[in-house]
């Protein structure tokens, strides 16, 4: 117990500690099943701004039908980037009821800007390529409880 606590205390006082976590992804977000057609995909949650502005950075592989997906307190004109990511992925821009607006290819450790074709409330981000070998494009709709009620 006393080590335990001399870490903690350690790490609150030693700046190198904070850093540490700051460059590791975030592997223990809530998950959701979200349909796509025949499709499962084990989708973490990130529904904060912390957990949003880490998103999927830092992670050098995610498996094929996992992804992340950006939960938005309203529906505004949504833009992401690839700063510290380093696995290609392609966003899908989302409407409330699961329908999806718009792709994005983004090209890992890059600044340029990808942003929603209108307001959207989330963002599924999953390996890049996996919609175009599923068929899937803009006004394909998923499912799931995300988008049910809405």
């Amino acid at each position: 117990m006393k080590k335990l606590l001399a870490l903690i205390l350690g790490c609150a006082i030693w700046p190198g500690c904070l850093v540490q976590a700051q460059n590791a992804p975030q592997m223990n977000l809530p998950r959701v099943k979200i349909g796509a057609g025949m499709y499962l995909i084990d989708t973490q949650l990130a529904s904060n701004s912390e957990q949003r502005a880490i998103g999927l950075m830092f992670r050098t592989e995610m498996p094929a039908s996992e992804g992340m997906l950006f939960i938005f307190e309203q529906a505004s004109e949504q833009c992401f980037w690839m700063k510290n990511t380093l696995i290609p992925l392609t966003a899908a821009f989302v409407a409330d009821d699961g329908t999806i607006v718009n792709l994005a290819d983004m090209k890992p450790q890059t600044t340029d800007s990808h942003c929603s074709a209108k307001p959207v409330r989330y963002v599924l981000e999953m390996n890049q390529g996996w919609f175009n070998k599923k068929g899937i494009k803009a006004g394909f709709k998923l499912s799931g409880k995300p988008f049910q009620g809405n």
